[in-house]
């Protein structure tokens, strides 16, 4: 199940039934299933906040992903700051929604197992996202 969740903005995702089917087919794709996945659209303040108060960093991002999977069943908490991935999408020159589409896949991916520490992990965390966001595009066609 995926439920969506706001705290400390006034955010709405529209299109939720679209979006639980893509991220279904991605996890599909990975030979995982879909467990308990609650997105939860934030502030930058709010997201700080979690940032300091369970992992212990004082700065902001656009994603915290909290895993809580067994086995091949994707369970997690998805805190994405939208005031951070519009700001992200401004610098990029791409469309909000775009953005946090590859940040919603970005968290999807982590629970998977993908990292993104080094080099070599951004690239494939990066070819990863860039194939799913082509496959949510040829759905939406």
């Amino acid at each position: 199940m995926i439920a969506y969740y706001k705290e400390d903005t006034e955010f709405i995702f529209k299109g939720r039934a679209f979006n639980n089917k893509w991220l279904r087919m991605v996890a599909e794709s990975e030979i995982r299933r879909i467990g308990e996945l609650s997105i939860i659209f934030c502030s930058d303040n709010y997201i700080l906040d979690v940032n300091m108060r369970f992992l212990q960093h004082d700065y902001f991002t656009d994603i915290i992903t909290f895993d809580y999977c067994e086995g091949n069943k994707l369970s997690g908490d998805l805190f994405i700051s939208v005031d951070s991935v519009r700001e992200n999408a401004a610098y990029y020159g791409v469309d909000f929604s775009d953005e946090l589409n590859r940040v919603m896949v970005h968290g999807l991916l982590h629970l998977i197992g993908y990292d993104d520490h080094t080099e070599e992990e951004q690239k494939t965390m990066r070819q990863k996202e860039d194939y799913y966001l082509s496959l949510r595009k040829q759905l939406l066609a």
